[in-house]
This record gives C-alpha cells, sequence and structure tokens, in this order.
C-alpha cells in the first residue's frame, strides 16, 4: 500500500504575520500618496517632484526643520505636497471659481483691490490685475492669507486635526504672522520672501510677452512657443511670476529657472 506525499503546510508565525500587515499598510499609504502626487504635482515626474520636501512642501515640515512649534499650532499638515496649490484628486471635477477660489487652482482669491501694481510711462502693455497663475503665488508670498487656506481639503485629512492658528507669511509682529518668530531671531527671518501688496518695485507680471513677434527690438523673441530653451517660460504669451520661478526645482537660490548671470538677458537685449 503506498503512502501519497503530504505537501508541508506553510504557516506564519504570529509575530510574522503582524509585521506582514504593518508592511502592507505602509506600502498602501505609499502608493495613495505617490498615486495623489502624480495626479496633481508635476505630470511628469510625479512622486519624484523635487518639491517633495523643499520649502515649498509643508508636509512634515516640523520632522525636517526639527521643531515643534508649527503644523497643528501655526498651519495645518494635509498630509498630501501638492494640495496647498493643486486641486486633490477626490476633487478633480469641482471648480474652484465657484467657492471664491482661483481659477483651476487649490487657493483663494486674493483681495486684488489691494494690489498696487507696476506702471510706467514707457509701458506698453498694462496689467489690470495679476493673471491666475501668478495669482497662486500672491495667494501665499502678499501676506494676507494663510498659507494653508486651500479651497479643498484632501479627503483623508481629520478635521480634527485642523490647526488653531493659521498664519499667514508676513513678517509683521502679531499672532496672525510668521513673522512674529520668523525675525532672525528666534527663528530664520521670512522678510525676503514677502512681496506684501504694493508690486510697484518688482517685475511687471501678467503682461504680453513684448518679444513676440519681433515687435520689440529690446526684447529676444522666444525659442518656442513656450517660452525659452534654457527653462524661462511664457504663459499664453505672457509674464509671469513662474515666467523666472520654478517651485518645482529647487536646486538654484530664489527658485530661478536659469542662472541669475543669463536671467535677464533671456529677454532683454540689453
Amino acid at each position: 500500500m503506498s503512502r501519497k506525499n503530504k505537501q508541508p503546510i506553510f504557516r506564519i508565525h504570529p509575530r510574522n504575520a503582524y509585521a506582514i500587515a504593518i508592511l502592507l499598510i505602509v506600502g498602501l499609504a505609499w502608493a495613495t500618496y505617490a498615486t495623489a502626487a502624480a495626479i496633481v504635482g508635476d505630470p511628469v515626474l510625479g512622486a519624484d517632484d523635487p518639491i517633495l520636501g523643499s520649502k515649498h512642501d509643508f508636509t512634515g515640515l516640523n520632522d525636517r526643520a526639527g521643531v515643534v512649534a508649527m503644523s497643528g499650532v501655526a498651519f495645518s499638515d494635509y498630509g498630501y505636497s501638492c494640495v496647498y496649490c493643486h486641486i486633490p484628486p477626490e476633487e478633480a471635477g469641482a471648480v474652484p471659481a465657484d467657492f471664491g477660489g482661483i481659477d483651476g487652482w487649490n487657493r483663494y482669491v486674493p483681495a486684488l483691490s489691494n494690489y498696487k501694481l507696476y506702471d510706467s510711462v514707457n509701458l506698453d502693455n498694462k496689467t489690470a490685475e495679476p493673471n491666475p497663475i501668478s495669482m497662486l503665488c500672491l495667494s501665499c508670498h502678499d501676506g494676507t492669507m494663510a498659507v494653508d487656506m486651500v479651497v479643498f481639503k484632501p479627503a483623508t485629512f481629520d478635521p480634527a486635526l485642523d490647526d488653531a492658528m493659521h498664519m499667514r507669511l508676513n513678517a509683521e509682529d502679531n499672532i496672525e504672522s510668521c513673522g512674529k518668530c520668523h525675525n532672525g531671531d528666534i527663528a530664520h527671518d521670512i522678510t525676503v520672501k514677502v512681496l506684501g501688496t504694493d508690486l510697484r518695485n518688482d517685475h511687471p507680471i501678467s503682461m504680453k510677452y513684448a518679444g513676440l513677434g519681433f515687435e520689440d527690438a529690446d526684447f529676444r523673441p522666444p525659442d518656442n512657443p513656450n517660452g525659452f530653451d534654457n527653462g524661462v517660460k511664457l504663459y499664453n504669451g505672457q509674464v509671469e511670476c513662474m515666467t523666472c520661478h520654478n517651485v518645482h526645482d529647487p536646486s538654484r537660490e530664489l527658485l530661478l529657472r536659469a542662472n541669475a548671470e543669463v536671467l535677464c538677458f533671456t529677454c532683454h537685449t540689453k
């Protein structure tokens, strides 16, 4: 009488099962994060976007800065780097403008009447108000709204973890402003990062680029429909904050798209 070969039964020790469960949970969490980043972050880089871990990434900021005073007190850590500018994937069909937001972005429209824009008798193209892509930058850097003041919070965010103060990027010494601590004594000085609402001493924005169609000999024609080969960009033929600055590439000082010594001569012939 022959014996049937019995296959060994694979059993998982309870401690190993617990470890595997933890790994699966961590893996699922990272996959969710990576998917969200890929959807609402850079369409090419996704979860490898250099903005992750940069100054414009507010997630885990306390851990990176080695402090405990910000997230949960000064601003809310929503757990996703992209939502401070970009619409969360679960709200992809929503229209931010219906809720007072900037068209196409996850930030509220700043008070446009507060702005004093650059003007000059030599300026052919007058700017009435910033375009949405520049409003996005100003909604933080003009110092009037909290840095975490988004239209749509991610569905995974627990409202019970919402912060107490929602501070703004402003150098003033008051309880609503980051400058209360970021004054150069208690923490690093943020003054240079605050543009304010008087933009008359800043490069003009939201204006038609004068080099289009060889209209003005003082400006170089763009190399391609999106701008210049060195990375300087035009947005629908307009000069915007992001023409010269790229928050998705923190490798250069001031987030410049090209080295400082050649940046101006990308557009200007003299």
